[in-house]
């Protein structure tokens, strides 16, 4: 049996080779349109990929069923706006962290900490300019002035790396980093509002 969401589709298990064609089949059907694939379960057991393709080795013939489960795009969305503002939280946190250690002289574990924000805050800004296009938010003052003023800043901070003034680096991050990651949070109140609206549609 094959099933997207608890529904059967109407295809039979033995007219494919193997696990991958049968999953390239359901994403190429209109069952998964506006939707984001959350579980594949095969044999009643959770199925998800150890190496690239690993599907293709799993043979028709050890397999008795196939379901797929998935959750609607503005769903999934709405719930990552949601993370988003733990993470600004996160992100706060940790920034205060980078400045005390900075303070306090203990440069390795500073730059260490100092690296994983960064990180956070690539994936943060990556996130945003998905969702954004998701809901196909064009522009907006908020988002620009924040985008500009992140930036800026991203480019004073590598500056200030390099010289490895590590106080000055420290307040960057308590003075002027957390408040500009804090005005992201009206960015995100706009994503919200926009897929809410798009849930309840």
């Amino acid at each position: 049996m094959i099933s997207v969401d608890g529904r059967e589709i109407g295809m039979q298990i033995d007219e494919f080779h193997n696990l991958e064609e049968i999953l390239l089949k359901i994403m190429d059907g209109s069952e998964l349109e506006g939707r984001i694939v959350t579980d594949v379960v095969v044999n009643d057991e959770v199925f998800s990929e150890i190496y690239p393709h690993q599907a293709e080795d799993i043979d028709i013939d050890e397999i008795t069923s196939v379901e797929v489960k998935s959750v609607p795009v503005v769903d999934m969305a709405l719930d990552i706006t949601k993370e988003l503002q733990k993470v600004v939280f996160l992100m706060d946190q940790g920034s205060r962290r980078v400045a005390n250690l900075f303070r306090q002289a203990d440069d390795s574990e500073a730059l260490e900490v100092y690296q994983d924000l960064m990180d956070v805050t690539r994936d943060f800004l990556n996130m945003i300019g998905v969702l954004r296009a998701e809901a196909s938010i064009k522009g907006g003052d908020a988002f620009d002035a924040s985008a500009e003023e992140i930036s800026n800043l991203f480019s004073e901070m590598v500056e200030v790396l390099e010289n490895e003034d590590w106080i000055l680096l420290a307040d960057l991050l308590e003075y002027e980093f957390i408040p500009a990651m804090d005005r992201w949070k009206v960015v995100i109140e706009e994503l919200q509002v926009r897929f809410t609206a798009s849930v309840k549609e």
